[in-house]
């Protein structure tokens, strides 16, 4: 049964179709792959599921409620996308600290455990300014799954990631499917989650078309 039910949507920005039509159902426990080039609409889709953009025309239902942009989402989303960014003074766990007080679901214990399973250290005091490229993508991903979300959106999440962070992200993937989380993530790189990808939808000029091949399990 689908989760997300995305019924004729489109985006037109100074008379620029970016989302063309869209018509998706997407389910729980699946993990769904965007692929197409830079402007394609990957990230316009992922900012519209959010409620951060408002559809020119169409809808989107989750979990049966309309996503009104403006209002509270219907359900609890982890996101990784472009430009995320967290506090350049505080330390991993000082970050995820602040975060957690929003919706108050998870304690130290939790988000020092989320830490390590991105394969960063709970204990480190260095800020975030001071981190590689590399493990600021890993706690932004920490930021994304700690909370358990029902969706996790995840554009571009091998940025910066070395092959390791690759594995480790196509890891947590596959253990966040299994949880029954819906996830929706996007890549230049198709070829890197073989396996991981139960759909892939590819992305061209603001339409979204699902492909026949379904990956291996």
């Amino acid at each position: 049964m689908a989760y997300i039910e995305i019924k004729s949507l489109s985006k037109t920005i100074k008379g620029k179709t970016i989302l063309n039509n869209v018509n998706l159902s997407l389910e729980k426990g699946r993990t769904y792959g965007l692929v197409g080039e830079n402007g394609s609409g990957k990230t316009m889709l992922m900012r519209t599921l959010l409620g951060l953009i408002t559809p020119s025309e169409g809808s989107i239902e989750i979990g049966g409620a309309v996503l009104r942009p403006g209002k509270p989402l219907p359900c609890d989303v982890g996101v990784m996308i472009e430009n995320n960014s967290l506090w350049p003074e505080l330390s991993a766990f000082e970050n995820l600290k602040i975060l957690s007080k929003i919706r108050k679901k998870v304690g130290n214990e939790e988000i020092k455990k989320t830490i390590s399973r991105v394969g960063l250290d709970p204990e480190s005091k260095k800020p975030f300014s001071k981190f590689s490229l590399g493990m600021k993508q890993r706690l932004v991903l920490a930021q994304a799954i700690m909370e358990k979300p029902d969706i996790l959106i995840l554009d571009e999440p091998t940025n910066s990631l070395d092959d390791d962070g690759v594995e480790l992200l196509k890891k947590i993937v596959a253990e966040e499917k299994a949880r029954g989380c819906l996830i929706l993530l996007s890549s230049h790189s198709p070829e890197l989650f073989g396996g991981i990808w139960d759909e892939v939808i590819k992305v061209k000029s603001g339409v979204f078309t699902k492909s026949e091949e379904e990956s291996e399990e």
